[in-house]
């Protein structure tokens, strides 16, 4: 979180960062990762 407040302060000001919470052990584009993403974003956005 630090990082990102770091490198774009100006751009996250007014913004709400959300935390998924998922390690960064998955290759590009792998089923599993879609499959988690999916149902944490869902709580987030009306897809």
């Amino acid at each position: 979180m630090q990082r990102l407040k770091d490198t774009f302060s100006i751009m996250l000001s007014d913004k709400k960062v959300i935390n998924l919470d998922i390690p960064d052990d998955y290759v590009f584009m792998d089923e599993e990762l879609i499959d988690i993403l999916k149902a944490r974003v869902s709580d987030y956005l009306d897809v």
